[in-house]
């Protein structure tokens, strides 16, 4: 059989599993990427010498790299430095109130009821049993399925899942199912955050998102060198595979001929053969054309509510006043203000919610003595697109923001170099067609969970993977997603008389 070329377009976290497992497998991969280093949203930048983590943070759901790294005949101890972290998050409100949340249950239990009472503590308790068994009940029929329906998910959840979901009332929003676990607001607020990291509203966000408690309650890890260094990993194992990676090479078209895919052209006017291509960015720059006319049908026409966007500080510098831990998150007492400003209005939050990444604690390093690693970060709209977000909105937000952190405590020194910001404007510019989206689109509504685009697509040999596809946003749910293109490829009718090294795994597919 002639050798199979793949080119892979994107080096974000589901590319790079998508060009390693397909690697693996012998095909002649070429993974182009418009950036000069691979990770995609997962993406440092330098502030005086100093490497900050300025995209995801949070490395959960240790399972999906287990199993990536397994099906290469590898694991991410051999390859990585990984550490869990004992507080999950450190929680502050304006009112001098916190609450920390433990990788040990039992500690979290205590802290609730100390925070919050011995009844709470108890509710807190049947919540998180409600949440293992939605994340259980929806990890093999949805998760991990390659193209979810509803009719197919009901069949895989049987009896005990489907009571499951009912008792859930997954046509109930997040907030209104919070609001029947908890009498105290603040934990309301604490776990309807949740839904923001899938970019959604609690208040419009089903109430299946309850299982993102469970992934964190599973455990959350840090990686020596940051989440980049992960996606160093998988660049390093994919080229020892064999794979070849083309950076600051945008592409500029996917050719189609005679229905099919038969390579990209890139910006500079080369043209790269290719007999499958992966598509691992946002799929609303194919609904829009950017990539050409003949592969807009790839993808619904109707475009989504997109999700959240953000405003970010990447800061090399001094704290004083608080404790702060590896995750912080500063919350304000009306929650509702932020997501009416951002989804109802299009505007910068006048009261947004602060999440602190403090880069250097949290682990078994001793805390730093000096300047530390900070990555602050509030939600905006994803509207990066139509200039609607004036530089005074972002000044006015950044005040409100950095005001937030003073009341509660915490004094970050003036950076000398100053730290850099990044807005809705810029995540635009870096994946262009999304309005600075960084989740896709919004989860809003229970049958969003069916709305996402599947690995295959009706261009034949062109396939789709990153977080605007299922399973959805998130590094171990686009290092899914990755794993589900490449399977996909694999069980395409190009290559199903191909004889693989190692199966791939990690759900079915469709070809």
């Amino acid at each position: 059989m002639a050798e199979h070329r793949v080119v892979v377009i994107g080096a974000g976290m589901a590319g790079l599993v998508s060009a390693l497992q397909l690697a693996q497998q012998g095909l002649d991969v070429t993974v182009v990427e418009t950036a000069a280093t691979p990770g995609g949203k997962v993406r440092q930048l330098v502030v005086d010498g100093a490497a900050i983590d300025s995209g995801p943070t949070v490395f959960t759901m240790r399972w999906v790299f287990d199993q990536i790294l397994a099906s290469v005949g590898t694991t991410l101890e051999a390859e990585l430095r990984i550490r869990p972290l004992p507080v999950l998050a450190r929680h502050w409100w304006d009112d001098g109130s916190s609450l920390d949340l433990f990788a040990d249950p039992a500690r979290s239990f205590d802290a609730v009821a100390q925070f919050a009472g011995p009844d709470e503590a108890r509710r807190f308790q049947g919540f998180c049993a409600q949440a293992k068994s939605a994340y259980q009940s929806l990890e093999g029929p949805y998760i991990r399925s390659a193209s979810p329906s509803m009719l197919g998910m009901s069949m895989g959840l049987g009896l005990r899942g489907l009571a499951t979901l009912a008792a859930l009332g997954p046509m109930r929003s997040l907030w209104h199912s919070l609001g029947r676990h908890f009498t105290d607001p603040r934990l309301r607020q604490l776990f309807g955050r949740y839904a923001t990291y899938t970019g959604s509203s609690p208040w419009e966000a089903p109430a299946t998102l309850m299982l993102i408690a469970q992934v964190e309650l599973d455990g959350v890890w840090a990686i020596d060198g940051g989440m980049h260094a992960l996606a160093r990993c998988l660049e390093r194992l994919a080229r020892e595979r064999g794979a070849a990676f083309r950076y600051l090479s945008p592409c500029e078209r996917i050719a189609v001929k005679n229905g099919r895919v038969s390579g990209v052209t890139l910006a500079s006017g080369e043209t790269l053969p290719a007999d499958s291509v992966v598509f691992n960015g946002d799929v609303a720059a194919l609904r829009t054309g950017l990539l050409g006319q003949p592969v807009r049908r790839a993808v619904k026409s109707k475009a989504p509510p997109r999700s959240l966007s953000a405003i970010t500080w990447s800061i090399h510098t001094r704290t004083s006043g608080l404790a702060l831990d590896r995750h912080n998150v500063f919350f304000r007492n009306d929650y509702a203000s932020e997501f009416r400003d951002i989804f109802q209005h299009g505007e910068l939050p006048q009261q947004p919610t602060v999440y602190v990444c403090a880069q250097d604690r949290g682990t078994d390093l001793a805390a730093p003595s000096g300047r530390e690693r900070l990555l602050c970060l509030v939600n905006a709209p994803a509207e990066g697109d139509l200039q609607t977000i004036t530089p005074e909105a972002i000044e006015t937000c950044e005040n409100s923001s950095f005001a937030l952190l003073r009341r509660c405590g915490l004094r970050i020194e003036s950076a000398e170099p100053p730290s850099i910001r990044t807005t809705p404007v810029d995540f635009h510019q870096l994946f262009p067609a999304t309005g600075g989206a960084l989740y896709g689109q919004a989860t809003h509504g229970w049958t969003s969970a069916f709305a996402r685009s599947s690995a295959s697509t009706p261009v034949t040999g062109l396939f789709l993977a990153g977080g605007s596809v299922h399973p959805g946003p998130g590094v171990p749910m686009a290092a899914l997603s990755g794993q589900l293109a490449a399977a996909a490829v694999m069980a395409s009718p190009a290559l199903t008389r191909w004889s693989p090294r190692v199966a791939i795994s990690g759900g079915t597919s469709t070809p």
